[in-house]
């Protein structure tokens, strides 16, 4: 554990946090930075806000997030979506934003804006996603919580799903986190302790169209805001540690109004057809360092190969055999990495399925941004 002054005094923050605002409200406003992690920073409002629409337009500097050059380094923040803070508590709240720049045109790591012109173009199929984001913790030093400093643990087995000292790790943060969401009104829809010890899973979903994306990535700055309390890092890389122990994904479930109604088991197959015709432009944008990931063992799929299958989790998509019983429902796309961007990943799986609009490209659109440092593959080594 973390020597006690790297954590957060929460006891003597209680007493703050029940002064008076006076009728102010704290607002958190959230984004995401050129290297695919969360930012934040506060503003005072005057009054709590109705709406979404009646938060004003805020900016920061691009040049230190990695999202603009120091010559023209003012970047706008467009709040999209506000939720309760679990945190401040009262009439406070977080707030999700897309980033734009001066000349009205979306940042480059903005691919929150061509995703929701793809919802919104394909409204009426009724896409509905459900998220389910694996994680894993580490402590001060980098080392996985719980893992015995100069070793390893035992193998694989007694910890997914498990209880009891020695078989899971930070349930204290896990079961923080699961309430702060609640409390936010993200639709969090479950949890449990992974395969890989120290290793956590949260499901959101199902969400409708490009809320999907708002939610997981408030949920995520959720995640790493209870975890700072608690002295402990949260990493998102999909192989954290090398060798015999299972990676980190984003498993994506998939079901639009087609495959709900009766017969829609064919849709379902148009739509794996489809998905096949497009596997390396979706391992582009599925996540950093998932090729490490996917090698066809642990649960996964090959990385350059598309395979689907019934109750199959070595398939790239896997259709429940629930699902296949009763002729209709959803899909589980198996290979985005942990650490892959929500909204480029229900984005091109729209775009894939329905079709561009506008001109727009996901693929294109992450493959023009310029490289940053990401949450990368192996981040650790053994101390």
């Amino acid at each position: 554990m973390a020597e006690s002054f790297t954590i957060s005094n929460t006891a003597n923050l209680q007493k703050y946090l029940k002064l008076d605002q006076k009728g102010c409200v704290m607002a958190e406003y959230v984004w995401i930075d050129g290297s695919n992690n969360v930012r934040s920073k506060s503003k005072t409002l005057k009054k709590k806000p109705s709406s979404v629409d009646e938060l004003p337009e805020w900016n920061f500097d691009g040049s230190s997030t990695g999202q603009a050059p120091g010559d023209n380094s003012d970047v706008y923040l467009r709040p999209v979506a506000m939720y309760p803070d679990p945190f401040r508590l009262g009439d406070n709240i977080l707030v999700m934003c897309e980033t734009w720049m001066s000349d009205g045109k979306p940042n480059a790591y903005n691919f929150r804006h061509d995703a929701a012109k793809l919802m919104a173009a394909h409204e009426k199929h009724e896409f509905w996603f459900g998220l389910e984001q694996e994680y894993t913790m580490l402590d001060y030093d980098g080392w996985i919580y719980g893992w015995p400093k100069n070793g390893f643990p035992a193998p694989q087995g007694p910890y997914y799903c498990g209880v009891g000292t020695g078989k899971v790790f930070c349930r204290d943060i896990v079961e923080s986190h699961y309430k702060a969401c609640l409390y936010a009104g993200i639709e969090i829809s479950g949890t449990n302790a992974e395969v890989m010890p120290g290793q956590w899973e949260y499901q959101v979903g199902p969400c409708t169209g490009i809320s999907m994306g708002d939610q997981l990535w408030m949920s995520r700055f959720v995640l790493h805001r209870v975890a700072e309390e608690f002295g402990v890092k949260v990493t998102f890389a999909p192989k954290p540690i090398p060798g015999d122990w299972n990676g980190a994904g984003l498993h994506t479930n998939v079901s639009t109004a087609e495959m709900r109604a009766e017969g829609g088991m064919k849709a379902i197959e148009e739509a794996m057809e489809k998905l096949s015709k497009r596997q390396k432009e979706h391992m582009e944008v599925y996540g950093e360092g998932n090729v490490a990931r996917m090698t066809g063992a642990h649960e996964t799929a090959s990385y350059d190969k598309f395979t689907w299958g019934i109750a199959n989790r070595g398939a790239s998509v896997r259709v429940n055999r629930q699902c296949a019983e009763e002729g209709k429902g959803y899909f589980e796309d198996r290979r985005p990495a942990s650490n892959g961007d929500p909204y480029q990943i229900t984005g091109i799986i729209v775009e894939t399925l329905c079709g561009s609009v506008d001109g727009s490209d996901v693929h294109q659109k992450v493959m023009d941004a310029k490289p940053v440092e990401v949450d990368m593959v192996v981040p650790i080594s053994k101390p």
